[in-house]
């Protein structure tokens, strides 16, 4: 068991996370529960499932919370892409954050491989 603090991954995701919280600010009022909450939440699970899988027994069992987590990436890419399309970020803001989301689907495919092994 270790600290879900020390993962690079986790640091990542949660800079992310306060990010996303920072852009979605600007956001119309009238997507507070929609796009707004979904964005915020898929981006916090991210997160959340690293942490929760860092204080698993066992390998396997760890792998199955970067598994969900690597799902949350997944869904805060596709809101991202939702977001820019609607005009609620910029195309510039767009791409800095969807590259750090790429980065951390990259670093989560690969903990997730030295998991199974």
């Amino acid at each position: 068991m270790q600290d879900f603090r020390d993962l690079s991954v986790w640091q990542k995701s949660h800079g992310l996370t306060l990010r996303v919280y920072k852009v979605t600010r600007t956001f119309p009022q009238e997507e507070r529960f929609g796009l707004t909450s979904q964005l915020r939440r898929a981006c916090a699970s991210i997160c959340a499932n690293l942490a929760e899988g860092c204080c698993r027994h066992t390998d396997k069992d760890f792998a199955r919370f970067v598994d969900m987590a690597l799902g949350s990436a997944s869904e805060v890419e596709y809101f991202l892409l939702l977001a820019r399309d609607l005009k609620y970020v910029t195309e510039s803001d767009h791409a800095v954050v969807d590259e750090r989301v790429r980065e951390i689907k990259r670093m989560l495919t690969g903990l997730n491989q030295r998991l199974r092994r």
